[in-house]
């Protein structure tokens, strides 16, 4: 059986510049290349597999004291992740925020000049003028000699791109550039490949939360498969949204309801509960019990309600909404169940139940109780100190009349 080569896999042109290596070095490179494509994909930490590509290539001999990348990100609080790289400080990470503001400073970066151009740009900067790009003067006055920028494009037409600088007087040599040449298909190959799992799990994790993105990206896909959560459960729900949205542009109401969810989801998510579905003017989170801890999750889920109440307060107080808004929240204690529900090709990862119904039913009661927070008896039972019953009422989809209770 014939065997080939590692120089045999690759295209003719980069099989031309690995011949021109000597014999010592050529397998190293090689070896990088397999580092790249095997060990680095699999690692977690996407500053280590910088770390380790970059010392890689100094022990290769390229001269390198300055590296920055910069990868799109789908993300809801960022378009970007960059990470800056020095000898002197190694890897400091900058979330690149969305706006004109960055796309301004992009157009005008060698970054946007290679992926406009696809060619690598290579700069000898005692040659170059300060005025050809911003970066330019920054770069002199740091004692950079030479600076080199490499487009990575995706396969989905993501732009991105990293950059070497060197202090060294002759550059990264000819030999180093070959070196980037031959392995950058494999960098920007393992860059696109985690760049892809980060955005998938990313939107996921977004658009159905944390443990639901989990249990998805584990296989839990098909129609008819149940998980259920043993916790404190949390309801939400904006009293009058319908007509206080009735007079609001489609914009504004959706400004209302942001500034409305920023008062609410911070304190959950700092007493460690996560939010499991937004529903309109509404939302459902849970606090997961801590093993035989119930009443641990409990007193969270309370303090996440209190604490959301008074930022509500305090925005209505500021006028940081168009008119003043109230809000209803019920607390109990029971099963969050997440089901995949739908037909065909088209599901749904939801929360489902009856422990969840019970909550949202609670919720009801706030307005004709005229109280903002109400507590069912499976949940003060989890509780350390003595809630205030307001006895049992009736409510809609259950026989029995249910307690609540309110702090």
């Amino acid at each position: 059986m014939m065997s080939l080569s590692p120089l045999a896999a690759l295209p003719d042109d980069l099989l031309s510049l690995a011949r021109s290596l000597d014999a010592e070095t050529l397998p190293r490179v090689i070896a990088l290349r397999d580092w790249l494509v095997t060990a680095a994909s699999r690692m977690e930490d996407s500053n280590e597999v910088l770390n380790g590509f970059l010392h890689r290539l100094i022990d290769l001999g390229l001269p390198i004291d300055r590296a920055v990348s910069a990868i799109e990100a789908l993300h809801s609080e960022y378009a970007g992740i960059g990470r800056f790289w020095t000898r002197e400080e190694g890897t400091i990470v900058r979330y690149l925020p969305h706006g004109d503001r960055r796309e301004a400073i992009y157009q005008t970066s060698p970054f946007a000049y290679v992926n406009r151009t696809g060619e690598w740009l290579i700069l000898d900067l005692a040659d170059t003028p300060d005025d050809l790009f911003p970066i330019v003067p920054e770069l002199k006055q740091a004692g950079y000699r030479h600076y080199l920028t490499i487009p990575i494009s995706f396969t989905n037409g993501a732009e991105n791109a990293i950059s070497f600088a060197t202090r060294a007087p002759e550059g990264f040599g000819r030999q180093g550039l070959t070196i980037l040449r031959l392995v950058m298909p494999s960098f920007a190959l393992v860059t696109e490949l985690r760049a892809t799992n980060n955005r998938l799990d990313e939107v996921l994790r977004i658009y159905v939360g944390d443990e639901p993105h989990r249990a998805i990206l584990s296989g839990a896909i098909q129609r008819g498969q149940v998980t259920r959560i043993r916790s404190a459960i949390l309801f939400a729900d904006m009293r009058e949204y319908t007509r206080i949205s009735s007079s609001l542009s489609p914009e504004s109401a959706v400004d209302l309801l942001n500034n409305y969810f920023d008062c609410l989801v911070p304190p959950i998510e700092d007493e460690g509960g996560e939010v499991l579905k937004y529903l309109g003017d509404g939302l459902l989170a849970i606090v997961r019990d801590r093993g035989d801890d119930t009443g641990g999750a409990a007193q969270s889920a309370l303090t996440a309600a209190t604490k959301a109440l008074r930022r509500i307060e305090a925005a209505n107080n500021e006028g940081r909404f168009p008119v003043q808004i109230n809000v209803g929240l019920a607390l109990h204690h029971g099963d969050a169940a997440y089901g995949n529900v739908g037909s065909g090709q088209r599901l749904d990862f939801t929360v489902i139940g009856r422990d969840v119904n019970l909550a949202s039913r609670i919720a009801d009661l706030n307005k004709r109780l005229g109280e903002p927070l109400l507590m069912s008896k499976p949940f003060v039972e989890h509780l350390w100190g003595n809630p205030h019953p307001l006895g049992a009422h009736a409510v809609e989809g259950f026989e029995e009349e249910v307690e609540v209770y309110k702090p």
